[in-house]
């Protein structure tokens, strides 16, 4: 059964009164315009939510909320996403939102919460690294990965083998951000981009077929979105499907007319395309949050490359599943889903606001012990730095070299250099040798 939002009937209001009511005209009206603009402000909220606001006096919550409806279509702007009856969805340019874009750009795209002075050639990599980590981690979470993060991370710094499909899932993404990060940002979009990209995503996993993997479903694939007890969205036909993708495509291009669209609601428009398009059997989640990070680093918004919106987005899944769902059932109205997706790069960004200052103060307090009295170089001073963050964890060489990107006997010298100042202790587990931090680096942040 199909899951539909409920909705109040509003065939019997006067719609003449209704009017009336917003401009503050006529018999025994009463302004509404105020309460109105405020359900602007903050979440841009459904019927479920707006029926348990204070009303203005002499209103009741089925005029308030046809009172809203109105308001909006007003102002909609028409997407260039269709749904399956040829309709298209349509959206809102919210004040706030404006000025959160201006002030990015005023910025150079990235600089409003990072300054190319934080993020020298000495951090990128660093940042990037763990930016893409987290991304993988939760965006694989979301699709049902059963693993935790410190498990998952520590799989990705050690550069094994994945043991399960979970850990493949993971480590897919991954690497689809990693290519996107580093090459798949300087091309044009392509059904054959896409294709490779879902052909990562979903490489090597178990429950996916071979012939599925990069390959378009067909109509024999009933495919849905469900949580086992309702289906909130049903595979649409693929003869629509790859027509829309050819328009999707040029849009993901900029090729196709209209009116400006600021880049980072057009990549939450590549986000939702895809996943209401579901053109493939499985892998669409992913792949669409892998478009929004594509368009994004292509248009050189270069500081999304350290924001794992997907951990955000895992903090609130119902949320997330209903801004696709208020979307498509609420007369189309995409501003659920380009709403939803802000708050939550907002609160991406301060989160890494958070931590980059966090590391700041860290790294003041370390650099100059550690470049003063024991000449350690910037990778040695990162490790330890991360060691400081969690006495529990462990290195290797492989892991130090996959992560740094240096060779073996760099590698070496480091951790035995390291080791033989009293930071860390080496311990043979198996054929592998661990390196564990010592309460010596505690002295460093004194």
């Amino acid at each position: 059964m199909l899951y539909r939002i409920k909705k109040p009937d509003l065939s019997k209001i006067d719609k003449e009164k209704v009017i009336e009511n917003i401009i503050g005209q006529g018999k025994n009206s009463v302004s509404v315009l105020p309460s109105i603009q405020k359900t602007f402000q903050g979440e841009y909220l459904y019927w479920d939510k707006i029926k348990h606001k204070t009303l203005p006096r002499n209103i009741s919550k089925e005029e308030f909320w046809l009172m809203i409806k109105m308001f909006r279509r007003a102002q909609s702007i028409k997407s260039p996403i269709k749904d399956k009856s040829g309709d298209y969805f349509v959206w809102i340019k919210l004040s706030e939102l404006e000025e959160f874009f201006h002030e990015i750009d005023l910025n150079t795209g990235g600089s409003l919460f990072i300054s190319k002075k934080d993020v020298d050639i000495k951090n990128k990599q660093k940042f990037i690294s763990r930016g893409i980590m987290e991304e993988a981690i939760a965006s694989s979470q979301l699709e049902g990965a059963n693993t935790t993060r410190k498990v998952a991370r520590q799989f990705l710094r050690e550069g094994r083998r994945p043991r399960n499909e979970s850990e493949q899932m993971i480590l897919n993404s991954y690497k689809t951000m990693q290519l996107i990060e580093s090459e798949y940002k300087n091309q044009e979009m392509g059904l054959d981009v896409i294709l490779e990209l879902h052909s990562i995503i979903t490489r090597d996993i178990i429950s996916i077929p071979e012939k599925e993997r990069g390959a378009l479903r067909d109509d024999k694939d009933k495919i849905v979105v469900s949580d086992n007890y309702e289906i909130y969205h049903e595979a649409l036909k693929m003869s629509f499907v790859k027509t829309e993708l050819e328009r999707f495509v040029k849009f993901a291009n900029d090729e196709l007319s209209g009116p400006f669209i600021h880049p980072i609601i057009k990549a939450v428009m590549l986000h939702f395309w895809i996943g209401y398009l579901h053109p493939f059997t499985d892998g669409n989640g992913r792949l669409a949050r892998a478009m929004f990070y594509w368009y994004l680093l292509k248009k050189d918004y270069w500081a999304f490359a350290y924001l794992p919106i997907s951990k955000v987005i895992k903090e609130s899944p119902i949320q997330y599943r209903n801004a696709y769902v208020y979307s498509e059932q609420d007369d189309l109205d995409l501003t659920y889903f380009i709403d939803y997706n802000i708050r939550k790069i907002k609160l991406a960004i301060s989160n890494f606001e958070e931590y980059l200052e966090r590391k700041k103060v860290e790294n003041s307090k370390m650099n100059k012990l550690a470049k003063s009295e024991c000449d350690l170089n910037e990778r040695q001073i990162q490790l330890l730095q991360y060691f400081y963050g969690d006495k529990n964890e462990k290195t290797s060489l492989s892991i130090h070299m996959n992560i740094y990107q240096v060779a073996k006997m760099t590698a070496i010298k480091d951790l035995k250099s390291l080791e033989k100042l009293g930071f860390l202790v080496s311990k043979k587990q198996g054929r592998n040798i661990y390196y564990y931090a010592t309460d010596k680096i505690e002295g460093l942040f004194k």
